[in-house]
């Protein structure tokens, strides 16, 4: 809930700032109004620290959480499979093979290959995308609040709203579709595809290569921004609604039935933007397979 001690501005800043660890140049000038003598390593105090130290910085916090979701998702889904029974299923073994049954059949009508890989590969990011996504239903107070009891300021507990874990999937799918491209038609059928697609003549091939180029990195950059563009809303609009909770008791009741509502809506946002960034993975995957 937005604080007495910090105004509207910073209430939204400081929801939208990650926990940064990174390298701070010699010159900084602190939080605490200590300048640094030489580069340091440390945690950043505010998004002006955290801008300071560039490339050289981790979202900690992003990070973490993404990490620690993914092994949830390992540890249900093994522990299930180890306990499995063809007898009289429990709910929750029906609940994971109604999930992998849907992601199957979706694998089944959209690749058009031959690869172990893409069925085992959509299922993950579906249900871990779908966990992370998840994250945003959580109230946007708590657990900041409660991570401050052990010394901890920033934190930012929905990954999909950092560009850098969107984009670093995005990036993975798109080495997947390089690497198949070139293993399915060689790698000059995959320079001749660049070249003479669409206009099949020698003459075209710097009008070709540009398109095909453009649409090649077009690929994970929309992969990746689409998902981070539609949960950053999500949580901005959380966050707005939260900051309505320190303007009175009507427009705090009021500001409670608009999150239960825009909770309920937002179910449907989490689940189709998993199930987006699915569906887009097995495509480009296909295409990869496709020789022409």
């Amino acid at each position: 809930m937005a604080g007495d001690s910090l105004t509207t501005t910073e209430y939204i800043q400081h929801h939208l700032s990650n926990l940064t660890y990174g390298e701070l140049p010699a010159g900084t000038v602190r939080y605490d109004g200590t300048t640094l003598s030489e580069n340091t390593w440390t945690m950043a105090h505010g998004a002006e620290e955290a801008a300071a130290m560039g490339f050289n910085a981790f979202h900690v916090d992003s990070l973490a959480w993404s990490l620690g979701l993914g092994l949830i998702f390992c540890w249900l889904f093994s522990s299930v499979a180890k306990k499995a029974s063809s007898d009289v299923p429990g709910k929750l073994q029906n609940f994971i093979e109604m999930i992998v049954e849907f992601v199957d059949g979706n694998v089944k009508d959209m690749f058009h290959g031959r690869n172990a890989l893409v069925a085992p590969l959509a299922l993950t990011i579906f249900v871990w995308v779908f966990f992370m996504n998840l994250m945003d239903l959580i109230p946007v107070d708590l657990v900041p609040w409660l991570l401050t009891f052990v010394g901890v300021g920033y934190q930012k507990i929905v990954p999909s709203t950092d560009p850098n874990i969107t984009l670093g999937m995005a990036l993975g799918v798109f080495a997947l579709m390089l690497y198949y491209s070139i293993k399915i038609k060689g790698l000059g059928g995959f320079v001749k595809e660049l070249t003479l697609h669409p206009f099949n003549h020698w003459a075209f091939i710097p009008v070709n290569l540009f398109m095909e180029l453009v649409g090649l990195l077009a690929k994970p950059f929309s992969l990746g921004l689409r998902l981070f563009g539609n949960m950053y809303a999500g949580e901005m609009i959380f966050i707005l609604i939260a900051v309505m909770y320190s303007a009175g008791l009507f427009f705090g009741v009021f500001g409670g039935l608009l999150q239960i509502g825009w909770a309920i809506f937002h179910i449907l946002i989490i689940t189709l933007q998993a199930f987006i960034f699915m569906v887009l993975t097995v495509v480009y995957l296909s295409m990869a397979h496709e020789d022409h």
